[in-house]
C-alpha cells in the first residue's frame, strides 16, 4: 500500500527509514495543503452563494416594500376619490330636491296673490288642495311616506304616545285612537315619529 501511495517517488525512493519518514511527512503536508485549499475553495464558493442569496433577498424585500407603498398610495387615492364622490353625490341630491321644490314655491306664491285678488273661497280651496296634492306627490317621489296611524296597534318603533285615553272598547286598548301629528319614513327609516293618543 505504501509503495502504491508513494510510487511517484520514482528515483527518489527513500534509502532508509529516516528518509522514508521525511518523504512521508512532506507528502502528508502536501495533502493537508491540498485539502485546506479545497476547503477554502468550498468556503469561498459557499460564501459567494450566501452573498448572492442575501442580495436576492434584499432585492425581493425592496420590491415588496415598493409594492406596499404603491398599494397604500393607491388606496389613499381611492379613499379620497370615494369621499369626494360621496360629497358630490350628497350635494347633487340636495340640489335636485331643492330644484324640485321650487315649482311648489311658485304655486304658493300664485295662491297668495290669488287670495288678495278674489273672494271666491271655493276656487281658493281648490287651489290649496291642488298644491297640497302636488306636495304629497313630491314627497312620494322622494320615497317619503306617512306612517299609518288609523286603527293600528301602537308601535314604539314608529309612534310616540303623547297621552293615553281610557276606552271601554276592548278592541281599542293598545291601539291608536287619534293622531296629533303625522310621522314620516324615508325609505325604511323613520325621520319623524307619529305623535298619537293610545287607548287603554
Amino acid at each position: 500500500m505504501k509503495k502504491n501511495k508513494h510510487k511517484h517517488w520514482g528515483k527518489n525512493e527513500p534509502e532508509n527509514a529516516e528518509q522514508y519518514n521525511q518523504y512521508a511527512s512532506e507528502e502528508n503536508e502536501n495533502e493537508d495543503l491540498e485539502q485546506q485549499e479545497e476547503l477554502n475553495e468550498n468556503d469561498a464558493s459557499q460564501q459567494q452563494e450566501a452573498e448572492k442569496t442575501e442580495e436576492q433577498l434584499r432585492d425581493k424585500i425592496a420590491e415588496l416594500e415598493d409594492k406596499n407603498l404603491r398599494m397604500m398610495a393607491e388606496f389613499d387615492n381611492f379613499r379620497r376619490r370615494s369621499n369626494k364622490e360621496k360629497l358630490e353625490l350628497l350635494s347633487t341630491a340636495g340640489e335636485k330636491i331643492l330644484c324640485d321644490m321650487l315649482p311648489l314655491v311658485d304655486d304658493f306664491e300664485r295662491a297668495n296673490l290669488a287670495m288678495e285678488k278674489t273672494d271666491d273661497i271655493n276656487a281658493l280651496r281648490e287651489g290649496i288642495t291642488l298644491i297640497y296634492q302636488k306636495f304629497v306627490s313630491f314627497l312620494e317621489k322622494n320615497d317619503v311616506h306617512p306612517i299609518p296611524t288609523e286603527n293600528v296597534p301602537f308601535d314604539t318603533d314608529k309612534h310616540e304616545a303623547v297621552t293615553t285615553f281610557p276606552t271601554q272598547d276592548e278592541s281599542q286598548k293598545g291601539k291608536i285612537i287619534d293622531c296629533v301629528q303625522k310621522g314620516y319614513t324615508l325609505g325604511e327609516k323613520v325621520i319623524r315619529y307619529a305623535k298619537v293618543v293610545v287607548g287603554e
